[in-house]
């Protein structure tokens, strides 16, 4: 225990109040800093266990003594401690010092110091008390302190604190660009209105946190954002950590630190990259089965099987005969199958005007279309199968001339075809229409 060269007073703090002097040791005691204090004479008056712990001198060797001098300082070092040390008594405000002072085991420490100095109820200086801390422990503090704020300022990543309820009290600048809001606007408010699709995984995400403790990886999370300007689309590598109180005896969730950052783009070039490999891999098993085809237009069905893999769900061939589109291969409309020649084929198709298909051949280039409200009545309109509600036609042309359409539909469960599908289904056309025209020619 701690003592004091005070006997203290006693406080009218209820029918058995606590003596002054024993209040004081216990407060002492427990404070996480050391604390030492002089009387005006330079003489130690008060140490705690904290002191104690650092320097390894217990109260009772050190309260008394006058001064650091002969045991917890170095003789050469003594007069500037104690110099700088007694004169934060008559100074204004705090002052902060380095020492390194000696431990009872006749090592050296080093400890940074607050000061100030005591004045009396006469308002004259009546001493010293000093607060210090073993300064790798205060840098280990200051460190800690720079991190918060870096994080929660300058950080590059997305910083989130979610509490218990998985609610946002903490944004930095980065997440809170990403969230589509301001610092302060964002907190408190549940993710399900930030988030459109997939919260869900999100919020599993921090319930497992909170309740198992933070994974072992960064987890890859696929979410859409409510905009001003419409929904975006975005991935997020996010890390967690569970956050637990370090004052309680056993940990408590506090919440759960969401450290995450966009990888939309690098996860974007890695598919497209991935649909490239694997789109120039069926071409070149087309072409290798084609070759093997002594005909001509099972060549071109050939061709198309491999195409549609991951690509679409329907694919029809129309040639130009005369000014007309006639039928003369298709996929079976009511199920997934092969691409055959149409039975009895001949008859020509009666497009409407303004027709995808006969876009395509008036342009000379692709034509992309999608359904709006009543998808399937705008596929019968079309003579398209069932289902449909995305279109791509490419046209076939070979020898400079115009052979037909090349026409890949997908159902609603797919994605609206792009510049980049379209640029495949031209390179996929080409090698169609290099084998119809070939069955054209032998069939005279």
């Amino acid at each position: 225990m701690s003592a004091s060269t005070s006997s203290g007073t006693t406080d009218a703090l209820g029918p058995d109040p606590i003596p002054g002097s024993e209040l004081l040791a216990a407060l002492l005691d427990g404070m996480d800093a050391a604390l030492c204090a002089f009387g005006a004479d330079g003489t130690i008056t008060h140490w705690n266990r904290e002191a104690e712990r650092i320097l390894g001198w217990s109260a009772e060797e050190a309260v008394g003594r006058p001064g650091f001098a002969g045991w917890a300082v170095r003789s050469a070092d003594v007069g500037e401690v104690q110099g700088r040390l007694m004169a934060a008594m008559d100074a204004p405000g705090r002052q902060v010092h380095e020492f390194a002072l000696l431990r009872k085991d006749g090592g050296r420490v080093l400890v940074r110091m607050q000061s100030a100095g005591v004045r009396g109820a006469d308002g004259k200086p009546a001493g010293v008390y000093c607060a210090f801390s073993e300064v790798h422990a205060q840098i280990d503090l200051e460190r800690s302190i720079a991190l918060s704020e870096a994080l929660f300022e300058d950080a590059s990543w997305g910083v989130v604190l979610v509490d218990v309820d998985l609610r946002p009290t903490v944004v930095n600048a980065c997440a809170a660009r990403a969230l589509g809001g301001g610092r302060t606007t964002l907190l408190g408010r549940p993710l399900a209105e930030l988030v459109v699709q997939g919260v869900e995984e999100l919020e599993g995400a921090l319930q497992h946190v909170l309740a198992e403790g933070q994974p072992p990886a960064p987890t890859e999370l696929w979410v859409t954002l409510r905009s001003a300007d419409g929904d975006r689309r975005r991935c997020w590598r996010s890390g967690f950590l569970q956050l637990a109180s370090p004052l309680a005896e056993e940990p408590v969730p506090l919440g759960v630190g969401w450290l995450f950052q966009d990888v939309t783009a690098e996860k974007l070039a890695a598919q497209e990259a991935d649909r490239v490999r694997f789109r120039s891999n069926q071409l070149y098993r087309a072409c290798r089965s084609a070759a093997e085809c002594e005909d001509p237009m099972e060549a071109a069905t050939s061709y198309l099987d491999f195409a549609l893999a991951g690509f679409a769900d329907h694919v029809l061939v129309d040639v130009l005969v005369g000014e007309r589109l006639v039928r003369a291969a298709a996929t079976p409309a009511d199920a997934p199958g092969p691409c055959l020649p149409v039975a009895g084929g001949g008859l020509p198709l009666r497009y409407a005007p303004g027709h995808p298909a006969l876009q395509a051949v008036d342009r000379t280039g692709s034509v992309r279309s999608s359904a709006g409200p009543g998808a399937e009545a705008w596929a019968d309109e079309r003579q398209w199968p069932k289902g449909s509600v995305h279109a791509l036609c490419a046209v076939m042309r070979s020898r400079g001339r115009t052979l037909g359409v090349v026409t890949f539909l997908r159902a609603a469960h797919r994605t609206a075809f792009e510049r980049p599908d379209a640029a495949y289904a031209e390179s996929v056309a080409v090698r169609v229409a290099g084998a119809v025209d070939l069955a054209q020619v032998l069939g005279g």
